[in-house]
């Protein structure tokens, strides 16, 4: 006997019972899209290995151990998206989108990741971000973090979270922050983990991220990069803060807070969370002024952010936000001799006027009583009952499945301002 196939491990079904709170999530990301007047971009999934190497970084976890990357029947290195900033960056580069030009774009799809799977990260993982280029100043950044705020108020859990800002200054007093940097953990380095050891010869600023509680004395007794901006920096992140806090935006600077990439300057920032253990982080952000002209464009400033959607889901089910499940409002009951000649036009007369109202029509036969079973566990509110007496009077017969009311008979014109009236109440 064959054994049932399953799912990838770390990729997992969306079952219907759990897709209303998806779908709220999503719904609510568009419409405040629509708000800000963004602009959604749709990337490919796959893209060539080469654009992630280059703009993560070939030392970086993601490209050392958690690609899917596979050579194509071409002999091409291809890789499923790890991320998305990326793929949005290629696409406005191919397509001249950037130069000399602003963009507020947005995007939603699956990325990929071959980790451990855990609760809040999996292999196939669901990401909504917001990618905007061409402005250099702190104002765009406050836009974007103003922008999460609202949303975070919109499907139930701003007070579950709290913003984590830092500045990573510019290219320059990062430079030189870097080597004071080396030179402390060199100090300590008996002490280091083994991925910091790494880190310290490729990427020392992600020491400063790690979640090792053994390291944390060592990282709390840093020098701090924010101590170390130079003037321009300085007054940039002091300009966000004074916005921040005209809109009465609660945040914590968190000066271990870091992008270990060279192309990242000024602002970093994330929203966390302590619901969801330690996969607390639920949206992250920062300004990539370096890395349009570090895939070939001109230089180009750029900020964005990026948010888990399981994540999200998670905290949206643990909050106390009513979710409405996809039900119909409207369940059709034939039971009959050849009612549906009758019945088949009244349906789709009712979904042509009554756009909004979803009616469910009974398929597969049935006696009344079974058709009254199936039209109570769907959800429905109201039965439309079409039988052989509905058929020879030329009307339908209304019953309320949730309130005991009396069951009352309609003219076939009279349907559609009756239901209309009700979604109106």
């Amino acid at each position: 006997m064959s054994k049932t196939l399953q799912a990838i491990r770390g990729m997992n079904d969306l079952l219907p019972d759990n897709v209303a709170i998806w779908q709220f999530i999503e719904t609510s990301f568009r419409d405040l899209m629509k708000q800000y007047s963004y602009h959604e971009i749709r990337m490919p999934i796959v893209e060539k290995t080469e654009l992630f190497k280059r703009s993560i970084g070939e030392v970086t976890d993601i490209v050392e151990k958690e690609m899917y990357t596979f050579d194509d029947r071409n002999g091409d290195s291809l890789t499923l998206r790890p991320e998305g900033t990326a793929g949005c960056v290629r696409a406005g580069l191919q397509n001249g989108l950037l130069h000399n030009q602003q963009q507020r774009l947005w995007y939603m799809g699956p990325m990929f990741r071959h980790e451990r799977p855990q609760k809040g990260r999996y292999r196939q993982f669901h990401q909504m971000g917001v990618e905007t280029f061409g402005m250099a100043g702190p104002d765009i950044d406050v836009e974007l973090i103003a922008m999460i705020g609202r949303f975070w108020k919109m499907i139930g859990i701003a007070d579950d979270v709290r913003l984590e800002i830092n500045s990573l200054g510019t290219t320059t007093s990062r430079l030189a922050y870097k080597k004071l940097l080396i030179e402390y953990l060199t100090e300590h380095k008996a002490s280091l983990d083994e991925d910091s050891l790494r880190r310290l010869e490729t990427n020392p600023l992600r020491i400063l991220d790690s979640k090792n509680p053994e390291l944390k004395e060592i990282i709390s007794n840093a020098p701090k990069l924010l101590e170390h901006l130079d003037s321009e920096s300085q007054s940039y992140f002091d300009s966000l803060c004074k916005q921040l806090d005209i809109l009465k935006i609660n945040y914590q600077i968190n000066t271990s807070l870091v992008r270990g990439l060279d192309y990242y300057s000024q602002t970093v920032f994330e929203w966390v969370t302590d619901s969801l253990g330690a996969q607390g982080t639920v949206c992250a952000g920062g300004r990539y002024d370096g890395l349009i002209a570090q895939l070939g464009g001109r230089e180009t400033t750029a900020i964005g952010f990026a948010m888990g959607i399981e994540r999200l889901v998670s905290m949206v089910e643990q909050s106390a936000t009513k979710v409405e499940q996809n039900r119909p409002f409207v369940y059709v009951i034939m039971a009959g001799n050849n009612v549906q000649q009758y019945a088949l036009p009244i349906i789709e007369m009712m979904r042509d006027n009554l756009k909004t109202l979803p009616v469910l029509a009974n398929c597969d036969g049935g006696s009344f009583k079974n058709q009254m079973k199936r039209a109570d566990k769907s959800g429905a509110s109201y039965a439309l009952i079409i039988g052989d007496d509905e058929v020879a009077e030329a009307n339908v017969s209304i019953k309320n499945l949730r309130d005991k009311e009396a069951q009352k008979k309609l003219q076939v014109g009279e349907l559609v301002p009756y239901f209309e009236e009700m979604i109106k109440n």
